[in-house]
């Protein structure tokens, strides 16, 4: 499989470490879009995997949100093969 310009740039140790340190600072919602764009896979598909509705999985994407329910978002975590970790840090 042919990999993306992503997957090459993260192959970079100087790269991955910047990306790493950026992506740690992500709101939830860019983290499950960025989760999702990863895995190929639209709003829609993944409100399927989650038994919700495309406009649920919008709103829990938009950086205007903020009434996250823990088990929707441990569902999205399972429906992209991910863990949900949720950390408190000063």
């Amino acid at each position: 499989m042919k990999k993306s310009i992503f997957d090459k740039k993260m192959e970079s140790p100087k790269f991955k470490a910047v990306y790493d340190e950026v992506s740690a600072n992500m709101s939830v919602g860019e983290q499950i879009a960025e989760l999702r764009h990863r895995a190929k896979m639209s709003q829609l598909a993944l409100a399927k995997k989650v038994h919700t509705s495309r406009t649920a999985i919008a709103r829990y994407e938009s950086g205007e949100y903020d009434r996250y329910n823990v088990g929707t978002l441990k569902k999205i975590a399972r429906a992209l093969h991910k863990r949900l970790k949720i950390s408190f840090s000063s």
